[in-house]
């Protein structure tokens, strides 16, 4: 009987809707054999993730999302699969990320608050946003308070008519950098969703060339923007350059969206078989033989 997994999952620790616990509640209630919480840049979530993996009978992989940048190409993003979560080095990075994101994110609002008093509304409070973040608030935090205070309908609404407008510069880790990173906390480096960096095939395998030479483990073939002909490519890219195949649906809960959780759009099917690319990839040093 064959066994599905979701291996890019997102929780109350960075800008998903749940719990750590409910998300590997849900992954256990969607018939899941194994998940990886890879929350942005952020493994507050992983001993929660793993502790309910244990009760549920749900095999939860330690993971975390980098946002990273490489030449001209910003915000790309950067799986890191089988770390140590607890590792100095890593959890120093991080959070040192993550206090200068949470800056960031108050300057937003700060910028949303001004727009707001121009509109004669009542401007929103960080506390506000800082409430519904288990870990940093994101933006979506902000977009659920502007959401509650009846200023949008939607989170779409949200990003269009405040967030994007009042946005303040984001940070990224430069992608040798993050791959050196994951490396050292003992993990493998996997490229998320390249369907979403472009549509241009022959931008992607410039990308996939490089990037295996700075060392990218792996390619996440299985992604909730590609097409099954999309799906076979990337299997196939990876294969030629000796990369590992993962695959998740990026999942947040984020209501009224339709992405769900180990189905992506609702079609996608993730094979055990990813897991056990990892798990070689790990034993064997981060890179396939």
């Amino acid at each position: 009987m064959p066994r599905w997994v979701d291996l890019h999952l997102h929780s109350t620790c960075s800008d998903g809707r749940f719990p750590p616990a409910e998300v590997i509640r849900q992954a256990a209630v969607a018939g899941l054999s194994a998940v990886a919480l890879t929350d942005h840049d952020n493994v507050d979530g992983i001993d929660q993730a793993l502790a309910a993996g244990a009760v549920l009978g749900v095999e939860v992989l330690p993971a975390v999302e980098l946002s990273v940048q490489w030449e001209t190409w910003e915000d790309i993003h950067i799986l890191g699969y089988g770390i140590d979560h607890h590792q100095p080095a890593l959890t120093a990075a991080l959070a040192e990320f993550r206090a200068f994101r949470g800056g960031r994110n108050e300057r937003i609002v700060a910028n949303i608050n001004a727009r707001l008093q121009e509109e004669g509304r009542a401007p929103i409070d960080f506390a506000e946003v800082r409430a519904r973040a288990a870990g940093t608030p994101g933006r979506p935090h902000i977009a659920q308070v502007l959401m509650e205070r009846g200023y949008v309908a939607g989170q779409e609404q949200a990003f269009h008519q405040y967030l994007i407008p009042c946005n303040e510069p984001k940070r990224f880790f430069p992608l040798q950098d993050a791959i050196d990173l994951l490396h050292g906390a003992g993990g493998v480096a996997v490229l998320a969703h390249p369907s979403y960096i472009s549509d241009q095939r022959a931008e992607l395998l410039q990308l996939f060339d490089a990037f295996a030479v700075l060392g990218l483990d792996g390619i996440e073939a299985y992604n909730n923007r590609a097409t099954n002909d999309d799906i076979d490519w990337l299997i196939s890219q990876a294969r030629r350059r000796r990369l590992i195949v993962t695959g998740g649906s990026d999942y947040h809960g984020i209501p009224g969206t339709e992405i769900v959780i180990g189905g992506g759009r609702g079609n996608l099917r993730i094979p055990y078989s990813c897991v056990e690319e990892i798990r070689s990839a790990l034993k064997q040093g981060c890179r396939p033989n």
